[in-house]
């Protein structure tokens, strides 16, 4: 069958197959058409054409967090791998298998002023678990060179921990050439990873100081939905001296976690948060939304704390780390769980008792606020449909998500690696490419403008809803300490704008729907997530001053 002429480009992307990578997000060039040719004829991977690479990276990041599979972006030359690096380095720290392969120019023709042509191998290298560069013969020597780094930046990508990898394919000649060639069937290696656990001596150690120690608190914040971590932290939550604190995002679910962890810790008083301190503290999960519950323990530090990852770097987020342990989270705990025993303590009713008065001094506030952000999420994240999936914008949409319970919901994203607010529109969009569940962003104005060009895709299907949260922009500036009263907030921080959110939903398709009243809001809800022929965009405009000044005084509010 015809295919590209370049034996390597077809290699690589048998590999690809072999090694479990289904979806590929492609960007048009004239280097990469060797590449752009493999892929677009491997019937095994799906393929989906993006114009803007850094769009097409974070789409790429949401298909391969939703998954947990590899997936594959594939660019030109030149400056169009740098568009890739925002997407890249949220890869890295939210530990997502994202495999960037980009094309080169050949190398003697590096820094020698010829169009679309930079230093590209490396240029990932501290935001990617590796980089490769491959050889452009194909002689037996490269090909087996070729196969071989091909082989363990696909291993690489998804062992021990998962992460970006950057293989650079220098190409020149004829981009173009096609031929009648027969398939590649390369020899995949064969990773066999051993399972990881403890000694039985070490998990009798760890068990025992569980068991014994009157205050053991766990914080469990971003990751992917686990069963097993689940059950098992279901089961030291229901110990009397153990309090699980879940952020939105952990995607664990127990009537015995403590599911909004700011709500709580605002009716706790400063003079009574020494008794809310653990003894041990367990961490597990990526980067802490909650700045309060940071402060809170980096405060008052525990005597002990446990840090679970199979990071490759030590993290040390509370700044009170005596042990890394270095095994995986769901399986630890599914060995240490039924080796604890209950310890004579009031530590978890300490907090379930505050969690009641939290909530009932949420539920005041919530059911007297004006108009705001505050009460226009009240309204809708109990109205989103069970089983939905939902993604969250950096900033204002997330940190209001902290503040309610959202267990009906089948899985919430993201992107803390690195917290920025661009491309969360395309990881949503990319995520909900996957599968035929109903996903819905919630995201704010600014977040929303910068990554309109996710639209633009037209890759949207019906079950993709989108809440624009449009209160002129920037509004969580006005509740950071410091920025509120510099007189530059307005000119510098905020957007003094309201986005044409209308306009972007018509000129790309979008049902457009808008709110600017809580009976607004409740009238439209049913009709926007009933909306079955188009994708929709839900906009909530709600006042930036008021908004702020409401936020800020939820947060101060003292147990009254």
């Amino acid at each position: 069958m015809e295919n590209t002429a370049y034996t390597i480009c077809r290699e690589l992307v048998a590999l690809c197959v072999a090694h479990g990578v289904r979806r590929v997000v492609l960007s048009p060039g004239s280097r990469n058409a060797p590449l752009l040719v493999a892929f677009s004829r491997e019937r095994s991977i799906e393929h989906h054409v993006v114009v803007d690479e850094r769009v097409a990276g974070f789409i790429a990041l949401g298909m391969a967090t939703r998954t947990g599979e590899p997936t594959a972006v594939v660019c030109t030359s030149g400056t169009a791998l740098l568009n890739y690096a925002p997407a890249v380095a949220e890869a890295f720290y939210r530990h997502v298998p994202l495999i960037v392969i980009s094309a080169d120019r050949p190398d003697e023709w590096i820094d020698q002023d010829d169009s679309q042509t930079i230093r590209q191998h490396g240029v990932l290298a501290p935001i990617v678990k590796q980089s490769y560069h491959l050889p452009m013969r194909d002689d037996d020597t490269s090909l087996w060179y070729a196969r071989r780094v091909v082989n363990e930046a696909l291993l690489r990508a998804v062992t021990p921990c998962c992460g970006p990898v950057h293989i650079n394919v220098p190409l020149g000649g004829n981009l173009c050439a096609v031929a009648d060639v027969p398939p590649c069937h390369p020899i995949p290696v064969v990773d066999v990873v051993p399972q990881m656990q403890l000694s039985v001596a070490d998990a009798q150690r760890l068990a025992a100081e569980i068991s014994t120690t009157d205050k053991v608190l766990i914080l469990a914040t971003m990751q992917m939905p686990s069963p097993q971590l689940q059950e098992s932290l279901s089961i030291l939550a229901r110990l009397p001296q153990v309090v699980v604190l879940t952020e939105s995002i952990a995607n664990l679910h127990d009537d015995h976690f403590i599911p909004t962890i700011d709500r709580v810790l605002t009716a706790i008083d400063n003079s009574e948060k020494s008794q809310f301190a653990p003894q041990l503290l367990i961490t597990l999960g990526g980067a802490p939304v909650s700045r309060m519950v940071k402060e809170f323990l980096r405060t008052y530090k525990p005597r002990c704390h446990w840090r679970i990852g199979q990071e490759s770097h030590v993290i040390d987020t509370m700044q009170s780390l005596t042990h890394r342990i270095a095994v995986d989270a769901a399986s630890l705990l599914a060995q240490l769980a039924p080796m604890c025993s209950p310890a004579e303590s009031s530590y978890a009713s300490l907090w379930s008792e505050r969690e009641v008065v939290a909530t009932a001094l949420h539920n005041r506030v919530v059911d007297s606020a004006p108009w705001c952000d505050l009460s226009a999420m009240a309204l809708l994240l109990p109205a989103i449909p069970q089983g939905t999936v939902l993604h969250l914008s950096n900033g204002t949409s997330i940190r209001y998500a902290q503040l309610f319970d959202t267990s009906q919901v089948e899985a919430s994203y993201c992107n803390r690696g690195v917290s920025g607010i661009d491309g969360s529109t395309s990881t949503a969009l990319g995520a909900s490419m996957v599968d035929d569940k109903l996903h819905l962003l919630i995201t704010g104005d600014m977040s929303f403008g910068y990554d309109v060009a996710a639209l633009a895709t037209r890759l949207a299907s019906p079950r993709f809803k989108i809440v624009v949260l449009n209160n002129g922009g920037g509004g969580i500036f006005r509740f950071i300490k410091g920025l509120s009263d510099l007189p530059e907030l307005e000119e510098c921080f905020e957007v003094s704008y309201r986005q044409p959110i209308e306009g972007y939903a018509q000129l790309h398709g979008y049902k457009y729907f808008n709110a600017d009243s809580v009976d607004a809001l409740q009238m439209v809800l049913s009709q926007f997530f009933a909306e079955s022929e188009y994708p929709a965009i839900l906009s909530v405009t709600t006042p930036a001053q008021v908004n702020a000044t409401l936020l800020r005084q939820y947060m101060r509010r003292a147990r009254q």
